[in-house]
C-alpha cells in the first residue's frame, strides 16, 4: 500500500503481515493507509504476551506499539480452539510444542493429542482478536471466528500454520487449499480485520 496514513502493523510475520495488507487493502482502498510493520521499526524488542485471552493480548502490542512509535497500531492475537482439547491451544497455538513459529512441529503435535478422537468430535475453530490502539488513548478490539473440524493429514500448500488440518464449514477444501481471497472472505483474520477496517477508516479520517 502506498500513500494515506501510516499504520503500524504490530507483528513480525510476514505472512500475516502481507495477509493483513491484503484484507486491508480491500476493505479500505490503497490510498487510505500505508501499513508498517514492526520489523521497519529500528530497535523494537519482542512484546511477551501475557494475556489469557485473544483479546488481551492483541491490546498488549498494540499499545506498545503506540508507546514505542507514536503511531496507531493494529494487531492481532488468532489462534486455534479445539473442541476436544478444552479450547486448546489457544492463545498457545504458536508455541504449542514448546517453540514459537515451528508450524509444522505445532500441527503434529496437535494431529497426535487428538488421534483417538472420532471425525465427529474434531470440532474446533479458529478465533482472531484484532485491537487498535490510537495516541490519544482510544482503544477498540473486535473478533473473528470460522467454526470448522480437523482433518486427520494436512491438505494444501497455501496459508500457514494450522491451516493444511483445518476444514471450515460448509467448505469442501482445507483454509490451506483456499485462493488467499477466497481465505480471507471466510477465515477468523478475515472477518475481524474487516470489521476493524470499518474503525480504522472512521478514526483516521477524524
Amino acid at each position: 500500500m502506498t500513500g494515506g496514513s501510516p499504520l503500524l502493523v504490530a507483528t513480525a510475520n510476514k505472512k500475516k503481515l502481507v495477509e493483513l495488507q491484503r484484507i486491508l487493502d480491500v476493505a479500505l482502498g490503497a490510498s487510505e493507509v500505508t501499513l508498517r510493520g514492526i520489523d521497519s521499526v529500528v530497535d523494537y524488542p519482542e512484546v511477551p504476551e501475557t494475556g489469557l485471552t485473544f483479546g488481551e493480548n492483541a491490546l498488549i502490542k498494540a499499545r506498545a506499539g503506540v508507546e514505542r512509535t507514536g503511531l496507531p497500531t493494529v494487531a492481532d492475537d488468532s489462534g486455534l480452539a479445539v473442541d476436544a482439547l478444552s479450547g486448546m491451544p489457544g492463545v498457545f497455538s504458536a508455541r504449542w510444542c514448546g517453540r514459537h513459529g515451528d508450524d509444522r512441529a505445532n500441527l503434529e503435535l496437535v494431529l497426535a493429542q487428538i488421534a483417538d478422537v472420532p471425525d465427529e468430535l474434531r470440532g474446533a475453530a479458529f478465533v482472531c482478536a484484532a485491537a487498535l490502539v490510537l495516541p490519544n488513548g482510544r482503544e477498540h478490539l473486535v473478533e473473528g471466528r470460522q467454526p470448522g473440524r480437523l482433518l486427520r493429514a494436512g491438505r494444501g500448500d497455501g496459508g500457514f500454520g494450522y491451516d493444511p488440518i483445518f476444514l471450515g464449514d460448509g467448505q469442501d477444501r482445507t483454509n490451506a487449499e483456499l485462493a488467499p481471497a477466497e481465505k480471507d472472505a471466510i477465515s477468523h483474520r478475515g472477518k475481524a480485520f474487516r470489521n476493524l477496517s470499518r474503525v480504522v477508516a472512521k478514526e483516521l479520517r477524524a
